[in-house]
């Protein structure tokens, strides 16, 4: 059991372990289409037709929803509110729940890679987009199929390391 995990029940502030799970596999297929759309555009025009190109908008989205996740925390996140509503009525009780914490500054990291993939991107710098996305989309793969989040382990690193403080589960 890694650091951030706790065992079921153990508090009410913690989150189901497979919520952002759910917001990960739903950001993966996302990426996957960025990456797609990015691929079959040739790098071209002015900003605004850069940035009105359909994979261009599509990290726009992606871009904005993991500010949500970072600034608001991964309990308001859409995808958490979903996952709450829609799919965990249908599944058991889970088996295990973690601090939000962790899944929050994932989101952070999230919002860095692809905000400046999109910022390189507008600038001109030919295939930005898809290596920012491409980027993202391992990592987002990783925590939907594995349950290895990539920027959750970075958060236990440098809270170990004194360079990020631990935040308790709000």
């Amino acid at each position: 059991m890694s650091e951030h995990k706790a065992t079921p029940g153990a508090d009410a502030r913690l989150i189901d372990a497979r919520g952002p799970r759910f917001g990960a596999a739903v950001t993966s297929v996302l990426l996957l289409v960025v990456i797609l759309l990015g691929l079959t555009r040739p790098l071209s025009g002015s900003v605004l037709e850069r940035l009105t190109e359909p994979g261009a908008l599509l990290l726009t989205v992606l871009v904005a929803l993991f500010a949500w996740g970072a600034f608001a925390g991964v309990q308001r996140h859409p995808y958490g509110l979903v996952f709450r509503a829609v799919v965990a009525p249908r599944l058991g009780p889970p088996a295990e729940r973690e601090d939000p914490a962790p899944p929050t500054f994932a989101q952070l990291v999230g919002l860095f890679v692809t905000a400046t993939g999109l910022a390189l991107h507008l600038a001109g710098v030919p295939g930005a987009l898809v290596v920012a996305a491409a980027a993202a989309f391992v990592a987002a793969f990783l925590n939907a199929a594995f349950a290895y989040c990539l920027g959750c382990q970075s958060y236990v690193l440098l809270v170990r390391a004194g360079l990020v403080r631990r935040r308790p589960a709000a």
